[in-house]
Protein backbone atom coordinates (compact mmCIF):
# COMPACT_ATOMS: atom_id res chain seq x y z
CA UNK A 1 0.00 0.00 0.00
CA UNK A 2 2.71 2.22 0.45
CA UNK A 3 6.55 1.97 0.57
CA UNK A 4 9.05 3.89 3.33
CA UNK A 5 13.04 4.48 3.11
CA UNK A 6 15.24 6.78 5.64
CA UNK A 7 18.12 7.79 3.91
CA UNK A 8 20.87 10.32 5.30
CA UNK A 9 17.94 11.94 7.60
CA UNK A 10 15.33 11.93 4.07
CA UNK A 11 11.88 9.97 4.87
CA UNK A 12 10.54 8.85 1.47
CA UNK A 13 6.91 8.03 1.71
CA UNK A 14 5.76 6.67 -1.69
CA UNK A 15 1.89 5.67 -2.19
CA UNK A 16 1.93 2.42 -3.63
CA UNK A 17 -1.50 1.41 -5.47
CA UNK A 18 0.07 1.86 -8.85
CA UNK A 19 -2.80 -0.77 -10.16
CA UNK A 20 -5.54 1.32 -8.79
CA UNK A 21 -4.11 5.18 -9.29
CA UNK A 22 -2.98 5.53 -5.86
CA UNK A 23 -6.43 5.79 -4.59
CA UNK A 24 -7.03 5.31 -0.98
CA UNK A 25 -8.61 2.56 0.69
CA UNK A 26 -9.14 2.24 4.75
CA UNK A 27 -5.49 0.03 5.06
CA UNK A 28 -3.30 2.60 2.82
CA UNK A 29 -5.07 5.33 4.79
CA UNK A 30 -3.89 3.84 8.19
CA UNK A 31 -0.23 3.11 6.82
CA UNK A 32 0.53 6.78 5.09
CA UNK A 33 -0.69 8.14 8.91
CA UNK A 34 1.67 5.17 10.80
CA UNK A 35 4.01 6.52 8.44
CA UNK A 36 3.71 10.63 9.83
CA UNK A 37 3.67 9.30 13.45
CA UNK A 38 7.02 7.43 12.88
CA UNK A 39 8.37 10.63 10.92
CA UNK A 40 7.12 12.60 14.24
CA UNK A 41 8.84 10.73 16.66
CA UNK A 42 11.89 9.70 14.92
CA UNK A 43 15.12 12.44 15.53
CA UNK A 44 16.97 10.50 12.61
CA UNK A 45 14.34 12.38 10.32
CA UNK A 46 14.76 15.73 9.35
CA UNK A 47 12.49 15.83 6.26
CA UNK A 48 9.55 14.13 4.61
CA UNK A 49 9.71 13.41 0.78
CA UNK A 50 5.63 12.47 -0.32
CA UNK A 51 5.18 10.87 -3.49
CA UNK A 52 3.69 8.28 -5.82
CA UNK A 53 4.26 5.00 -7.64
CA UNK A 54 3.63 4.66 -11.50
CA UNK A 55 1.91 7.13 -13.58
CA UNK A 56 -0.68 8.87 -11.14
CA UNK A 57 0.79 10.90 -7.93
CA UNK A 58 -3.11 9.48 -5.98
CA UNK A 59 -6.88 9.73 -7.36
CA UNK A 60 -8.29 10.21 -3.98
CA UNK A 61 -10.66 7.79 -2.54
CA UNK A 62 -11.03 4.35 -3.84
CA UNK A 63 -14.67 4.63 -4.90
CA UNK A 64 -15.38 0.77 -4.48
CA UNK A 65 -14.49 0.98 -0.59
CA UNK A 66 -17.10 4.34 -0.78
CA UNK A 67 -19.73 2.95 -2.34
CA UNK A 68 -19.27 0.12 0.04
CA UNK A 69 -19.91 2.50 2.96
CA UNK A 70 -22.57 4.70 1.10
CA UNK A 71 -24.85 1.85 0.97
CA UNK A 72 -24.81 0.62 4.30
CA UNK A 73 -27.82 2.42 5.96
CA UNK A 74 -25.66 2.25 9.31
CA UNK A 75 -22.43 4.01 7.79
CA UNK A 76 -22.22 7.20 5.67
CA UNK A 77 -18.98 8.91 4.38
CA UNK A 78 -17.99 10.53 7.18
CA UNK A 79 -16.59 7.68 8.25
CA UNK A 80 -13.76 7.74 6.00
CA UNK A 81 -12.96 11.44 5.98
CA UNK A 82 -12.34 10.75 9.85
CA UNK A 83 -10.66 7.76 9.76
CA UNK A 84 -8.36 8.67 6.83
CA UNK A 85 -8.56 12.07 5.79
CA UNK A 86 -8.41 14.44 8.81
CA UNK A 87 -6.10 12.53 10.50
CA UNK A 88 -3.85 12.33 7.37
CA UNK A 89 -3.59 16.63 6.74
CA UNK A 90 -3.39 16.96 10.48
CA UNK A 91 -0.71 14.67 10.99
CA UNK A 92 1.14 16.49 7.66
CA UNK A 93 0.45 20.34 9.13
CA UNK A 94 1.04 19.23 12.51
CA UNK A 95 4.61 17.30 11.88
CA UNK A 96 7.48 19.94 13.07
CA UNK A 97 9.40 18.57 10.01
CA UNK A 98 9.41 19.87 6.04
CA UNK A 99 7.05 17.84 4.04
CA UNK A 100 8.09 17.71 0.19
CA UNK A 101 5.45 16.31 -1.91
CA UNK A 102 6.70 15.11 -4.95
CA UNK A 103 3.74 15.20 -7.58
CA UNK A 104 4.91 12.77 -10.54
CA UNK A 105 1.08 12.33 -12.08
CA UNK A 106 -2.34 13.12 -11.41
CA UNK A 107 -3.69 13.98 -8.28
CA UNK A 108 -7.70 13.93 -7.98
CA UNK A 109 -10.16 14.76 -5.24
CA UNK A 110 -8.32 14.40 -1.60
CA UNK A 111 -5.00 13.05 -3.56
CA UNK A 112 -4.57 16.61 -4.64
CA UNK A 113 -5.74 18.61 -1.39
CA UNK A 114 -3.53 15.77 0.49
CA UNK A 115 -0.29 17.14 -1.53
CA UNK A 116 -1.69 21.01 -1.19
CA UNK A 117 -1.45 20.71 2.57
CA UNK A 118 2.11 19.84 2.14
CA UNK A 119 4.98 22.59 3.14
CA UNK A 120 6.71 22.25 -0.26
CA UNK A 121 4.92 21.08 -3.51
CA UNK A 122 6.76 20.41 -6.72
CA UNK A 123 5.59 18.42 -9.68
CA UNK A 124 6.29 16.50 -12.73
CA UNK A 125 5.55 18.90 -15.89
CA UNK A 126 3.01 15.89 -16.85
CA UNK A 127 1.20 16.24 -13.55
CA UNK A 128 -2.30 17.26 -13.30
CA UNK A 129 -4.46 18.49 -10.76
CA UNK A 130 -8.23 17.66 -10.61
CA UNK A 131 -10.65 18.93 -7.68
CA UNK A 132 -13.14 15.86 -9.06
CA UNK A 133 -15.97 16.38 -6.42
CA UNK A 134 -18.24 17.70 -7.93
CA UNK A 135 -18.18 14.81 -10.86
CA UNK A 136 -19.77 12.47 -8.08
CA UNK A 137 -21.81 15.11 -6.33
CA UNK A 138 -19.28 15.62 -3.28
CA UNK A 139 -17.67 18.37 -1.92
CA UNK A 140 -14.09 18.72 -1.23
CA UNK A 141 -12.77 17.40 1.54
CA UNK A 142 -8.89 16.60 3.06
CA UNK A 143 -8.39 20.27 3.55
CA UNK A 144 -9.82 21.46 0.14
CA UNK A 145 -12.30 24.05 1.34
CA UNK A 146 -9.63 25.67 3.53
CA UNK A 147 -6.53 25.45 1.83
CA UNK A 148 -7.03 25.54 -1.73
CA UNK A 149 -8.96 29.60 -1.65
CA UNK A 150 -5.88 30.40 0.77
CA UNK A 151 -3.48 29.39 -2.07
CA UNK A 152 -5.45 30.67 -5.37
CA UNK A 153 -8.03 33.20 -3.86
CA UNK A 154 -12.29 32.23 -3.82
CA UNK A 155 -12.83 32.97 -6.76
CA UNK A 156 -10.58 30.57 -8.99
CA UNK A 157 -11.13 27.72 -6.25
CA UNK A 158 -15.01 28.02 -6.47
CA UNK A 159 -14.35 27.54 -10.59
CA UNK A 160 -12.06 25.08 -10.57
CA UNK A 161 -14.28 22.91 -7.91
CA UNK A 162 -17.46 23.66 -9.74
CA UNK A 163 -16.03 22.77 -12.84
CA UNK A 164 -13.58 20.06 -12.15
CA UNK A 165 -11.13 21.54 -14.47
CA UNK A 166 -7.82 19.98 -14.49
CA UNK A 167 -4.58 22.05 -14.17
CA UNK A 168 -1.84 21.25 -15.36
CA UNK A 169 1.71 21.68 -13.46
CA UNK A 170 2.49 25.06 -14.91
CA UNK A 171 -1.42 26.20 -14.47
CA UNK A 172 -0.49 25.24 -10.98
CA UNK A 173 2.43 27.35 -10.46
CA UNK A 174 1.51 30.11 -11.88
CA UNK A 175 -1.82 30.55 -10.02
CA UNK A 176 0.29 29.89 -6.44
CA UNK A 177 -1.04 26.33 -6.41
CA UNK A 178 2.55 24.56 -5.95
CA UNK A 179 5.94 26.08 -5.84
CA UNK A 180 7.73 24.50 -9.00
CA UNK A 181 7.26 22.17 -12.02
CA UNK A 182 9.92 20.16 -13.93
CA UNK A 183 10.27 18.07 -16.62
CA UNK A 184 9.79 14.83 -16.29
CA UNK A 185 12.48 13.16 -16.64
CA UNK A 186 14.86 15.41 -14.14
CA UNK A 187 12.18 15.85 -11.55
CA UNK A 188 12.44 13.20 -8.97
CA UNK A 189 15.99 14.62 -9.19
CA UNK A 190 15.06 18.03 -8.29
CA UNK A 191 12.53 16.43 -5.17
CA UNK A 192 15.98 14.77 -4.32
CA UNK A 193 17.60 17.69 -4.05
CA UNK A 194 15.52 19.98 -2.25
CA UNK A 195 14.95 17.30 0.29
CA UNK A 196 19.01 16.90 1.13
CA UNK A 197 19.26 20.43 1.29
CA UNK A 198 16.48 20.94 3.65
CA UNK A 199 17.96 17.75 5.78
CA UNK A 200 20.99 20.19 6.25
CA UNK A 201 18.96 23.30 7.36
CA UNK A 202 17.67 24.08 10.93
CA UNK A 203 14.72 21.70 11.35
CA UNK A 204 12.89 23.07 14.70
CA UNK A 205 13.26 26.53 12.89
CA UNK A 206 11.61 25.10 10.43
CA UNK A 207 9.08 23.26 12.71
CA UNK A 208 8.16 26.80 15.00
CA UNK A 209 7.60 28.38 11.12
CA UNK A 210 5.21 25.74 10.96
CA UNK A 211 3.49 26.08 13.73
CA UNK A 212 3.37 29.83 13.14
CA UNK A 213 1.92 29.83 9.79
CA UNK A 214 -0.63 27.22 10.86
CA UNK A 215 -2.02 30.24 13.38
CA UNK A 216 -1.91 32.63 11.31
CA UNK A 217 -4.60 31.41 9.55
CA UNK A 218 -6.83 31.79 12.30
CA UNK A 219 -5.07 34.58 14.40
CA UNK A 220 -5.00 38.63 14.54
CA UNK A 221 -2.01 40.50 13.91
CA UNK A 222 -1.63 41.06 17.38
CA UNK A 223 -1.98 37.94 18.08
CA UNK A 224 -0.18 36.88 15.78
CA UNK A 225 3.16 38.87 16.39
CA UNK A 226 2.52 38.00 19.87
CA UNK A 227 3.13 34.20 18.82
CA UNK A 228 6.13 35.19 16.86
CA UNK A 229 7.93 36.81 19.56
CA UNK A 230 7.43 33.44 21.51
CA UNK A 231 8.27 31.05 18.70
CA UNK A 232 11.24 33.47 18.28
CA UNK A 233 12.50 33.16 22.05
CA UNK A 234 11.59 29.48 21.49
CA UNK A 235 14.11 29.41 18.64
CA UNK A 236 16.68 31.50 20.33
CA UNK A 237 17.43 28.53 22.76
CA UNK A 238 18.05 26.01 20.26
CA UNK A 239 21.64 24.46 18.98
CA UNK A 240 20.99 25.42 15.52
CA UNK A 241 20.32 29.45 16.58
CA UNK A 242 23.54 29.41 18.24
CA UNK A 243 25.31 27.86 15.90
CA UNK A 244 24.20 29.48 13.12
CA UNK A 245 25.77 32.91 14.74
CA UNK A 246 28.97 31.62 15.48
CA UNK A 247 29.10 29.89 12.10
CA UNK A 248 28.08 33.75 10.54
CA UNK A 249 30.81 35.21 12.92
CA UNK A 250 33.30 32.91 12.09
CA UNK A 251 32.84 33.11 8.39
CA UNK A 252 31.76 29.72 7.84
CA UNK A 253 29.46 27.28 7.42
CA UNK A 254 26.90 26.18 9.71
CA UNK A 255 26.69 22.54 10.81
CA UNK A 256 23.18 22.49 11.62
CA UNK A 257 21.83 19.41 13.28
CA UNK A 258 18.40 20.12 13.96
CA UNK A 259 18.18 20.35 17.30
Amino acid sequence: MITTELTNGIFTITLNRPDKLNSFNFEMGTQLKEALMEAESNDEIRCVLLTGEGRAFCAGQDLAEATEVSEDPERDLSEIVHHTYIPIIKGIRQLEKPVICAVNGTAAGAGANIALACDIVIASEDAKFIQSFSQIGLIPDSGGTYILPRLIGLARATALTFLGEKVSAREAVEMGMIWKSYPADEFMEQAQSIAEKLTKMPTRGFGLTKRGFNAGFSNDLESQMKLEAKLQAEAGETHDYNEGVHAFLEKRKPNFKGQ
